[in-house]
């Protein structure tokens, strides 16, 4: 039997805001390794015999998920595309249905795809009890051994001599407390060993969660069921079928099952877990100086202490100050007292209601074909650097609102603009005239890398007349 992971890869990418954005959440960058948060997540399961994953995310994260898998040589994984964010409880249910088509016997490990676990050693021996205990049919969640009192985390309260030897049996399920209380938890788990940190991780047979949710939210089930046989398999991905998944009721695993069933188990987790949901618990978990400090990218600094600072293109210079986070991105800069950082999600919801792009946009979309990055952007003009995989092409397209000038930097292109093809190699370019019919490709065997600057009253990526697309965009 192999366990098959299915990775929650969703997330509005606020919390780690301006680092973290809407079309490219914290869980693909690399915050506490030289690998992305959901490459960590896949690759730490390799002591443990896994089959190939089931990631669930949406629509706009999908060929970035499908990049950075690849890059750690998971090629052929399985791609839940959900047409509506509905919370954990129908994302868990379909790629349940989806392990069920594998293996009617799957055994399935659901995980965040951007939480931090240091000690993968410990990880993978609280997995394999787990494993255990839900053969038998139990429903495991991981309770994470608290070291402070948190008051960003639930909390579950187990049952008072319930050990099996390899898990707990599940008193309560707590919402996050205040600090008092929070407290309170913290000293009955050193007393009693009663209280842990909600991980948000699982592991059950597919079957023995459908089940339950067949008892207590029969909805979902056959909401989910119907779009998954009306899915359509499109390129690498399974696009659900939309009016059906938009009826579930958006609900967490937890209130949907975990807090109603008999069937739930705990087991312990001492593996240096996080969920990094702000700067603040990412300086916690990352190595620092012996001021305290975590210094990312061009950072100067003097008489600084217990600082996060991220400088990954110009130099930030720090002087003076103490628990304050600074992250500087190209076209947004962070200053936040680090104890109060869980409120930049107030400024992201500020920007957002003002219309401001940086509020959710990154400068950078991955697409089939490759990848590019918004390098300036002005009223009227947007500059950007692509890059093209070898064998790939861009649509066949045209804009009604602006005219195009591209400059090969390296490799070649084969171009199509109006009714003429030809080839352009390194320093040639050419001119794109609105309403122009045009495309570009790679037919070599090196990265075709080009600079694209675009020019007149609407820039944004809706304007675009696709007429040919091989991977069938519209």
């Amino acid at each position: 039997m192999k366990l098959i992971p299915v990775v929650l890869s969703g997330g509005s990418g606020s919390r780690l805001w301006p680092l973290s954005r809407m079309n490219f959440p914290k869980q693909f960058l690399s915050l506490v390794s030289d690998s992305s948060m959901i490459q960590d997540t896949v690759s730490r399961l390799s002591g443990l015999s896994v089959d190939s994953p089931i990631v669930v995310c949406n629509e706009g994260h999908r060929f970035v998920v499908a990049e950075q898998l690849a890059k750690i040589g998971i090629e052929k994984p399985s791609i839940l595309l959900e047409p509506a964010a509905r919370n954990t409880a129908p994302a868990i249910v379909a790629a349940c249905l989806h392990a069920m088509a594998r293996d009617k016997d799957a055994v399935v490990a659901v995980l965040p795809a951007d939480h931090c676990i240091k000690n993968t050693d410990a990880f993978t021996a609280a997995m394999e009890k787990a494993v255990n205990v839900a053969q038998k049919g139990s429903l495991v969640t991981f309770g994470v051994i608290p070291t402070f009192a948190a008051t960003g985390y639930g909390y579950i309260n187990i049952t008072e001599g319930s050990s099996d030897g390899n898990s707990l049996a599940i008193e309560r399920f707590v919402e996050k407390p205040d600090a008092e209380t929070a407290s309170g938890y913290l000293k009955s788990y050193r007393e009693n060993g009663d209280f842990f940190w909600n991980s948000g991780m699982f592991v059950f047979r597919a079957e023995t969660l459908i089940s339950e949710m067949n008892e207590f939210e029969p909805e979902i089930v056959a909401n989910t069921k119907k779009s998954m046989e009306n899915a359509v398999v499109d390129l690498d991905f399974i696009r659900l079928e939309n009016d059906s998944f938009s009826l579930n009721k958006s609900i967490s695993i937890d209130y949907a099952v975990m807090e109603r069933t008999r069937k739930g188990r705990v087991v312990p987790l001492d593996a240096g877990w996080s969920d990094v949901g702000s700067w603040s618990s990412l300086w916690d978990v990352l190595g620092k100086d012996e001021d305290g400090n975590v210094f990312r990218g061009n950072v100067v600094s003097d008489n600084v202490k217990n600082s996060f600072v991220y400088g990954k293109n110009r130099v930030v210079a720090a002087v003076g100050v103490e628990d304050v986070v600074v992250v500087d991105t190209k076209d947004a800069l962070l200053v936040a007292d680090r104890t109060r950082a869980e409120d930049v999600k107030k400024i992201v919801d500020s920007l957002k209601e003002k219309g401001v792009p940086c509020a959710t946009e990154s400068n950078v979309g991955y697409r089939p074909w490759g990848v590019y990055e918004t390098i300036e952007l002005g009223s009227r003009f947007r500059v950007k650097h692509i890059t093209v995989k070898p064998g790939q092409k861009l649509s066949v397209q045209m804009h009604y609102h602006r005219a195009e000038h591209w400059i090969v930097v390296s490799g070649t292109a084969k171009v199509r603009n109006g009714d003429k093809e030809f080839i352009l190699s390194e320093n040639q370019s050419t001119f794109i005239p609105l309403g122009t019919v045009h495309a570009i490709e790679n037919p070599g065997k090196m990265p075709l890398e080009f600079i694209e600057v675009q020019s007149g009253s609407y820039l944004e990526e809706d304007d675009i007349v696709r007429f040919e697309d091989k991977y069938g965009r519209c």
